[in-house]
């Protein structure tokens, strides 16, 4: 059995004149308080949060249109602007003052204020909106005073409607989605506060106001984000662009680094030869000078299999599905290029090859490179210009210190698809590849398309210093390429 209420509170209730509250109704009102409390809590935020959308423009300053790339667009949002201000202010004096009957000097300031902020919209549309938006308020509230009133559109007169929808366009274009809803709540909640003070017979245009708001900011918002979108996609293009161009170089040069293995190899078996070697082929040689030739030899062994753990790093995953062992043929130089150009004169492409009548000697890679980029250069043309008559030319300078090594094709002679390559041994790079091998040896690089349609490549690479030459000392390499006219005999 529940107690009823103590005898004392009946006695405490009528002794101060107050009739005894139940405890179960005490109970009910406590839990109405937290439930009011709430419900204002969630009211101040939601005011706090329009209040910071309202206040909190995006990008203020920046016209519409900005980012465009082209002149003419950035221009056209003051294009519309100011036109449509200069056709807008008279329009809205002559409305306020025939119309409505309100006062001249009363209706030019409310139409000014009304109108003249749009080119402001260009820059600055929130700002904006808060000028239109509380003169269009004022305006409301001073028609209601006037006689002319009656049959016409309230609060919004017609010219108010028509920039201020111009005005939700600007906005919906600069302005993120939570500030246009906090603009769209903001003039349906004004619509509805108007209802209160509605002059008799006028014709109410809040719903209309608040309808076609609505459908500007959603139309320009879509319009502003599919921009968005777009533009993320075109700067990801971009971005993937420049990472593929820096995968492609970073291939090229590993690549380089491989076939350049080879011929550092060479010269340090060499080198680890003659140091083993050199106490049997030198007679007299002091115990010193034997340990001293054993060092060497101990460090060009050690040189070596560094080297090989290094090729080991650099090989490309292709390499290692096609065996992943090291490549088993030696690097091509310019005593091939006689082959290069029969295989593509066999893929329709009529080439001429000059080289020079006397021998010139060539570092080994310089000799690889001048290879590669007439490889190179030849595929390019097997590819984008089948059939055209094309000319090879490797030859020294006057002052034999640099090799020029000229490749010129002309325009095909017809439209055609392009041919299947003549060799696969190339990079496929094209001119990334030449860049690469000619800034390696230090040379230069010209390229660029002639005025009959043609294409020409152009590049200048180093020459080591002639046998018997007073600057070539022991600096020629045993291992140095001599080119000759002799070698293209088969071509």
């Amino acid at each position: 059995m529940t107690p009823g209420p103590r005898p004392s509170a009946y006695i405490d209730s009528a002794m101060n004149g107050r009739s005894p509250t139940p405890a179960p109704e005490a109970a009910r009102s406590a839990e109405r308080e937290p439930a009011r409390s709430r419900a204002l809590r969630a009211a101040r935020q939601a005011l706090r949060i329009l209040a910071v959308e309202l206040g909190t423009p995006t990008e203020p300053g920046i016209p519409l249109f900005a980012g465009v790339q082209s002149r003419w667009l950035r221009r056209v949002p003051y294009l519309v602007a100011f036109p449509f201000t200069v056709s807008l202010l008279p329009t809205t004096i002559n409305v306020l003052g025939n119309d409505y009957g309100m006062s001249g000097g009363l209706a030019g300031a409310l139409a000014t204020a009304q109108t003249v902020p749009l080119m402001l919209a260009v820059t600055r549309p929130l700002q904006a909106w808060w000028v239109i938006f509380a003169a269009d308020v004022v305006c409301a509230l001073g028609l209601t005073v006037v006689d002319g009133v009656a049959d016409r559109a309230w609060p919004w007169t017609p010219p108010a409607i028509v920039g201020y929808l111009a005005l939700m366009l600007a906005l919906s274009l600069r302005e993120r989605r939570r500030t246009l809803i906090a603009v769209w709540l903001t003039t349906g909640f004004a619509g509805i506060l108007s209802e209160i003070m509605t002059p008799e017979r006028s014709q109410s245009t809040w719903v209309l106001t608040f309808v076609l708001a609505g459908v500007m900011l959603l139309m320009g918002a879509t319009l502003r984000e599919r921009g968005d979108a777009q533009r993320k996609l075109i700067e990801q293009e971009t971005i993937s662009e420049a990472e593929r161009a820096r995968r492609t170089l970073l291939e090229e040069r590993t690549r380089i680094a491989r076939e350049l293995h080879d011929v550092v190899a060479h010269h340090m078996s060499v080198i680890t030869v003659q140091a083993d070697s050199a106490p049997y082929r030198i007679s007299g040689i002091p115990k010193e000078a034997e340990e001293e030739f054993g060092s060497i030899a101990a460090t060009a062994r050690e040189s070596l299999t560094e080297m090989r753990r290094l090729l080991g790093v650099l090989r490309s995953e292709e390499t290692e599905r096609q065996g992943g062992g090291p490549e088993k043929t030696p690097q091509p130089g310019v005593a091939m290029l006689p082959k290069l150009v029969e295989g593509t004169v066999r893929a329709g492409v009529p080439v001429e090859l000059v080289l020079p009548e006397e021998p010139v000697v060539l570092e080994p890679a310089v000799d690889l490179s001048a290879y590669r980029i007439v490889q190179e250069a030849l595929a390019n043309v097997v590819r984008h210009a089948p059939r055209a008559q094309t000319r090879v030319s490797v030859i020294p300078t006057a002052d034999r210190t640099r090799l020029t090594v000229l490749i010129v094709n002309s325009a095909p002679p017809v439209a055609s698809a392009p041919s299947a390559p003549f060799e696969t041994s190339g990079t496929g790079h094209g001119l990334v590849g030449m860049r690469e091998r000619v800034r390696l040896v230090d040379g230069s690089l010209d390229t660029g398309p002639l005025p009959d349609g043609g294409f020409r490549v152009a590049a200048q690479l180093p020459l080591a210093p002639a046998p018997g030459s007073p600057a070539s000392g022991s600096a020629a390499s045993p291992s140095g390429s001599p080119l000759s006219a002799k070698d293209s005999a088969s071509s």
